[in-house]
C-alpha cells in the first residue's frame, strides 16, 4: 500500500492494516460498506476455488461447485450467526449485529482468498495426478487450513474488543474513600513556665524552668540565646528483648526502624493478578466448534462438490453416511 491511498482490495488492508480493521468495528465506523465489500470478496473467491473442484469431473460440474460453494458458507453463517450474537447478550457483552456480523466476515474472507491462492496448486494435482481420493483429501486439507488461520483472526479480533471493555458488563461505578491525611510525630520542646507572683525577688530574676511543648518534627525552634535549631526526627524505642548495651553497626539502622523512616527504601510493589478470560472469549470458541460442525454437515448435503468421474452429473445427492465417515473411507481407500 503506497502512500495514504486505500488498497482496492479488501484482504490487502486487512493483512496489512488489521488494528485498523479493529479499530473501525470498535467504533461501529461504515460497518455497511466494510462488510459489504468482504462479502463480495469471499463471494468471487469462493466461486474460483470451486469452479477448480468441480473441474475434476466436468464443466457442469465446476459451475454448480461454483455456486454451491459460496452458498455453502453464507448459509452457515446465517444459522449460527445469531448464535453468537445471543451468547454475547446473555453474559454482558455490549456487541451489536453489525460488529458482529463484521468480525466472522473478517473470517470468511481470510479463509476464501487463502483458499484461493491454493488453487493453482490444486489445479496442479488435477492435472498431473488425477486421482479422485487424492485430490479429494488434498482439497480438505487445503480447506481446513485456510479455515484455522481465519478463525485465528476471528479470536483475535474478540480479544481486541475485549481490551476494549466490550464483551465484558459494564462495571459498576464506586466512590472510593478519600485517605487521611498523615500528620508527622511531634516532639517534645521545652518552653518557658510562668513564675508566680508571691515568689522571692532573687527567683524572679533567675531563669525560667523550661517545661515540655509538642512541635512537629523537622521545625524551627527558637533557643534562649537567640539562635534557631530545627528539632530532629524521632529515633523509635529499641525493640522489645534487645539489651541496653547493644549497639547498632556502623552503617546499619537499629532495629525497629521501619520502612517509613527510611524514604530512600521503596516499598515492594505487589504484582497485578491476571485478568480472567471473560465468558464471551469461551463462548467464541464453542461457537466455532459449532460452525465447524454445521459447516461439515452442510457440506454433505450439498454435495456433490468434487464429482466421482464414475458417477454422471447430479446437482445434489441422496443423504446418507456423514461427512466424517467418508473421509475416513477415502483414507482407508488409498
Amino acid at each position: 500500500m503506497s502512500g495514504d491511498r486505500p488498497s482496492p482490495l479488501v484482504i490487502e488492508r486487512i493483512l496489512r492494516d488489521r488494528q485498523g480493521i479493529w479499530q473501525q468495528i470498535v467504533a461501529e465506523g461504515d460497518l455497511n460498506a466494510l462488510t459489504g465489500r468482504m462479502l463480495a470478496s469471499s463471494a468471487i473467491a469462493l466461486a474460483c476455488y470451486g469452479a477448480v473442484l468441480g473441474a475434476f469431473h466436468s464443466p457442469l460440474m465446476a459451475l454448480t461447485s461454483a455456486l454451491k460453494l459460496p452458498l455453502l458458507f453464507l448459509v452457515t453463517l446465517a444459522i449460527c450467526l445469531p448464535t453468537l450474537y445471543l451468547f454475547n447478550l446473555v453474559f454482558g457483552a455490549r456487541l451489536s449485529v453489525r460488529q458482529s456480523l463484521a468480525l466472522v466476515m473478517v473470517a470468511i474472507t481470510v479463509t476464501s482468498m487463502l483458499a484461493v491462492a491454493f488453487a493453482p496448486i490444486s489445479l496442479f494435482f488435477l492435472i498431473t495426478a488425477p486421482d479422485y481420493g487424492f485430490f479429494k483429501l488434498l482439497n480438505v486439507a487445503i480447506l481446513t487450513l485456510s479455515a484455522l488461520v481465519g478463525l485465528r483472526f476471528l479470536t483475535g479480533g474478540m480479544q481486541v474488543l475485549n481490551d476494549h471493555g466490550l464483551l465484558a458488563p459494564e462495571p459498576a461505578t464506586a466512590t472510593a474513600p478519600a485517605p487521611a491525611a498523615t500528620q508527622a510525630p511531634a516532639q517534645v520542646a521545652p518552653a518557658a513556665a510562668p513564675v508566680p507572683a508571691d515568689a522571692p525577688a532573687a527567683r524572679q530574676g533567675a531563669e525560667p524552668v523550661a517545661e515540655p511543648v509538642a512541635v512537629p518534627a523537622g521545625a524551627a525552634v527558637a533557643a534562649a540565646n537567640g539562635t534557631t535549631t530545627v528539632a530532629p526526627a524521632p529515633v523509635p524505642a529499641q525493640w522489645i528483648g534487645q539489651p541496653a548495651t547493644a549497639a547498632s553497626p556502623p552503617g546499619m539502622m537499629p532495629p525497629g526502624y521501619g520502612l517509613a523512616q527510611r524514604p530512600w527504601v521503596s516499598p515492594q510493589v505487589r504484582r497485578a493478578e491476571p485478568t480472567q478470560r471473560p465468558a464471551s472469549m469461551t463462548l467464541l470458541y464453542i461457537w466455532i466448534l459449532l460452525f465447524g460442525f454445521v459447516g461439515t454437515q452442510l457440506a454433505w448435503t450439498l454435495r456433490p462438490f468434487f464429482g466421482d468421474p464414475g458417477q454422471d452429473f447430479a446437482f445434489f445427492r441422496s443423504i446418507d453416511g456423514n461427512f466424517y465417515a467418508e473421509i475416513l473411507r477415502t483414507i482407508a481407500n488409498l
